[in-house]
């Protein structure tokens, strides 16, 4: 009769727990339960021995007794089952409240990557049409760089992440297509160390760093520029740094520095660190953005 009562108690639980007064609610179904054992097994008992006076006097001074150990098994019983049931939801609402940060993180996500691609073409676009006042000829052979580079951006438009050979070729097409418009102003020194080569970044994260070394490396002076870039890696972590000369006497040609923010934003959502970006100026005025991605496990690298 106890295992049916627990079997019941357990039932009853799993389909129906009271958010306000759990306890009062427990308290009452054992009693009852313990109620109704204990009356049923004395009335069962005594027909089993019914010639036995002296076990049915036991029976009914034991009565008590047996009552209260019954309550506190049933209550026992009955506080695991809520402990269980409760674990299992609050084990169940972690589980869809992190499926919804994850998902609401890829939609940032997404959303930061497909926000750069129109903020670099508007950007290709202006420099297309000043292409065209100042040197007419080379405009078709930009437009022809920016179609190809927009072709790609649509080819890995999936990926969140990439190679560094696969960025620094992406990057070199979006540098050929800057060289086209500012001719022998622009010189680029690119060390890339070879052991990085198959090491990975997350998509379309370089390009806003480059362009923004060009902006106040050339938009402000008419003398040619050399804009280097340094790929290594150290302790296991991505190292990237870009360094650009400016005059920090001029200001650059405005713009929203949505790029640079972005990506901040970006490599917290991965790796949810601040740091991993970081800008300085020295005293010869060369602004140098140095850049960090943790290569955590080997699903991160690409071969």
């Amino acid at each position: 009769m106890l295992a049916v009562a627990c079997i019941i108690l357990s039932n009853l639980l799993g389909y129906y727990q009271p958010k306000n007064e759990t306890i009062l609610f427990i308290l009452v179904l054992t009693l009852m339960l313990a109620l109704i054992i204990t009356i049923a097994s004395k009335f069962a008992l005594n027909f089993l021995f019914i010639d036995n006076t002296t076990y049915q006097s036991f029976l009914n001074l034991s009565l008590l007794v047996r009552f209260i150990i019954v309550f506190i098994f049933l209550a026992w019983c009955a506080l695991a089952n809520i402990l269980w049931y409760r674990l299992e939801e609050q084990s169940a609402t972690q589980e869809r409240l992190l499926t919804a940060q994850n998902l609401s993180k890829e939609a940032e996500l997404n959303k930061l990557r497909h926000q750069l691609q129109p903020h670099f073409l508007f950007n290709s676009l202006n420099s297309v049409y000043a292409l065209t006042i100042v040197n007419p000829k080379e405009a078709g052979t930009m437009i022809t760089k920016l179609a190809s580079f927009l072709r790609g951006t649509l080819k890995r438009d999936d990926e969140v992440w990439v190679s560094v050979g696969e960025e620094m070729e992406y990057i070199q097409l979006y540098l050929d297509i800057e060289k086209v418009r500012f001719s022998h102003r622009l010189n680029i020194d690119i060390n890339i160390d070879e052991n990085t080569l198959n090491l990975c970044l997350p998509g379309t994260l370089l390009q806003p760093i480059v362009e923004n070394a060009i902006k106040f490396g050339l938009y402000n002076t008419s003398a040619a520029i050399t804009i280097s870039m340094q790929v290594r890696v150290q302790n296991n972590v991505l190292v990237i740094v870009v360094q650009n000369p400016y005059d920090p006497e001029m200001k650059a040609t405005g713009g929203t520095g949505f790029g640079l923010s972005a990506i901040k934003r970006r490599l917290y959502l991965l790796f949810a660190d601040e740091k991993l970006l970081k800008t300085k100026a020295t005293e010869d005025n060369i602004f140098i953005t140095t850049l960090k991605i943790p290569q955590v496990n080997d699903k991160n690298n690409i071969n």
